[in-house]
């Protein structure tokens, strides 16, 4: 009896491998939404959150920005604690804090209680973002397969940053702002079991203590590089002492890091995987893509509601174009890797995307709804395939026993690339609006200086002053906007282009060989739990 269970269970597992794997992913997918949607979900609560709870601007500033700032500075710690102690434990203790926290925040009932929760959202993603992406490593060991299923992840990220704005604008009109929060834990209490039952655990090399002391470096010297960058986007002053002391303590514990990681015999983070150029290179491709995306993203927004005249729900809609065409690009991204290679991939989607941007510079003050979707689409498609092609070659490049690091410095390239996109195209973009301002006639000085600050503060200044003046400041600061607008993408163009020369050093084919790192690190088959339990009865 104990044999014929054997042989059904072994059965059972050779014949549903291949489903499972896919199942897997499907699991990781929802995972990757629910971070996703949180990032950009709050974004259009930001008005009824203000009318509730009264806060500070100061406060209002932490609400938007702990999420994504917490989250960034703690992907390595978790990445690399992922390795140690287990990545689908991790994943779902991750699951369980961001379930709680979802609903502290959606009944907070002041601002630092909501700020806390947003902390705690940050920190439950960051257990979840690397540990999907290593988990996905683990069992999809075939190149081919990988770059599919790398594929669709991909497409559910660009889906998720997307559909966040709509849906949360679609709550805000039928509840209240909490809502936003809430539709996290019914995903959640399914995810923990699901998640439990389906996902296989896998850990890295266990060698050495974990170096505790470098993961909170780590942590600390990320928390102060991108609290810093993020000011630096937001208009402050670079010399500012709340902008430069996080950047200088954040780079001084980052170097720190670096160097203790080299002198440790087991490190966090196994450095020499920047010697290969491959994986280094991918790196830095996610980094200028990000940097462009998100930039780009901020500005188009500000474009077509202030220039445009057009409703968020509108402009969401008018940006949905690039989210379709990204998930297209992610879809097919597999077939084209394998066709094509990396280096030819990743070089047309940084060459497709400077097109699309320059194409863009024909933006006008008049809506060109034509030039729009043509412009957004080749965005989306090229920027997507360019971030696909990136972070496949970076995976696969990355040994399995440190896929939790690789992760995480992969998703923390892309928080970087992202603060760093804001702050220096959004200063390329105020250094070309506002000399526009400096002499519209019958505007004092002082109006045209605060005016000069964005176009939104230039309208108000506007409504204030009325009459001929205030219609001339207005069309000025139209004028100034869309020819700064202009600047920006050129800049942006030039450094995407920067980016298709530097992918040159990714490999041109794409090999589809699998490792041979042995059976414990790359099971051929994952048992379900009830395999696992026919064995033991058995044996």
């Amino acid at each position: 009896m104990s044999g014929t269970t054997t042989a059904a269970a072994r059965c059972r597992r050779e014949t549903g491998a291949g489903a499972n794997r896919w199942v897997v992913l499907v699991v990781l997918c929802v995972s990757l939404l629910l971070v996703a949607l949180d990032a950009t979900v709050l974004h259009v609560a930001v008005p009824a959150v203000t009318e509730d709870l009264k806060p500070g601007a100061i406060e209002l500033l932490w609400i938007v920005d702990v999420y994504p700032l917490v989250c960034a500075s703690l992907l390595i710690l978790f990445g690399t604690l992922g390795d140690r102690v287990g990545r689908r434990r991790v994943l779902l203790l991750g699951y369980a804090l961001f379930g709680v926290a979802s609903g502290v925040a959606a009944l907070s009932d002041n601002a630092q209680v909501l700020i806390g929760a947003r902390a705690l959202l940050g920190v439950g993603g960051a257990m979840i973002m690397p540990a999907t992406l290593s988990i996905l490593r683990q069992v999809f060991p075939d190149r081919r397969e990988r770059a599919l299923a790398i594929g669709i992840w991909s497409a559910v990220a660009a889906v998720g940053a997307a559909v966040g704005p709509l849906l949360g604008g679609f709550l805000l009109e039928h509840f209240w702002w909490g809502s936003v929060f809430l539709i996290n834990i019914p995903l959640m209490i399914v995810s923990l079991p699901v998640g439990r039952l389906l996902l296989p655990e896998s850990r890295g090399d266990r060698d050495g203590p974990w170096d505790v002391v470098g993961a909170l470096m780590a942590a600390a010297g990320l928390f102060g590089l991108v609290l810093g960058v993020k000011r630096l986007g937001g208009g402050e002053a670079p010399f500012s002492p709340l902008t430069l002391a996080p950047l200088l303590v954040g780079g001084v514990l980052t170097a720190g890091f670096v160097r203790r990681q080299r002198r440790r015999e087991h490190p966090l983070v196994d450095l020499r995987m920047f010697s290969r150029p491959a994986f280094s290179t991918s790196v830095g491709c996610i980094v200028l893509a990000m940097l462009a995306l998100v930039g780009l993203e901020l500005i188009a927004a500000q474009y077509l509601q202030l220039v445009l005249g057009l409703s968020p729900l509108q402009t969401g809609l008018r940006l949905l174009p690039l989210t379709v065409a990204a998930m297209a690009a992610g879809l097919a991204g597999a077939k084209l890797l394998r066709r094509f290679g990396p280096r030819a991939m990743v070089c047309f989607g940084f060459c497709l995307t400077a097109a699309a941007v320059v194409t863009l510079t024909a933006m006008g003050q008049n809506d060109n709804t034509t030039l729009l979707l043509f412009g957004f689409v080749l965005l989306g498609f090229g920027l997507e395939t360019t971030l696909f092609g990136a972070y496949e070659s970076m995976l696969s490049e990355a040994p399995q026993a440190q896929a939790g690091g690789a992760s995480a410095i992969g998703e923390t390239s892309y928080q970087l690339g992202a603060g760093i996109g804001i702050a220096l195209l959004g200063s390329v973009m105020n250094r070309a609006y506002a000399p526009g301002l400096s002499s519209v006639p019958g505007v004092p000085a002082a109006d045209s200086v605060a005016a000069g600050h964005s176009l939104g503060e230039a309208y108000e200044v506007a409504a204030r002053l009325g009459g001929a003046s205030g219609d001339a400041l207005r069309q000025a600061a139209r004028n100034s906007f869309v020819h700064g607008l202009h600047v920006t993408l050129l800049v942006s163009a030039g450094l995407l282009l920067l980016g298709a020369v530097m992918a040159l050093r990714l490999p041109r084919i794409m090999d589809c060989e699998v490792p041979e790192t042995g059976p414990a690190a790359i099971p051929a088959e994952i048992p379900g739990p009830r395999d696992v339990a026919e064995t033991r009865v058995s044996a």
